[in-house]
């Protein structure tokens, strides 16, 4: 695990802390019983994933190269 690159970008980490600010949320008005806090925690939740996305996609994520084989791709060689 420690030989690839997976989610070590600027956009994963804002994704993920996003989201596990609206889990808590979610977590906290599940046991204070109120159903408004509830839904206000999963919206946090979903815009973290949004927030990830738009950040990727501002070019903040992984290439695309990168994230396949976990390392840069290397030229292959001819054989003559």
């Amino acid at each position: 695990m420690a030989g690839n690159s997976h989610g070590h970008t600027l956009a994963a980490w804002t994704g993920v802390t996003i989201s596990f600010i609206g889990f808590c949320i979610s977590g906290i008005y599940t046991v204070v019983a109120e159903p408004i806090g509830f839904v206000a925690g999963l919206v946090v939740v979903a815009a973290g994933g949004v927030v990830g996305l738009l950040m990727k996609a501002a070019g903040l994520g992984q290439p695309k190269e990168a994230g396949r084989t976990g390392k840069a791709a290397q030229p292959q060689e001819q054989s003559s």
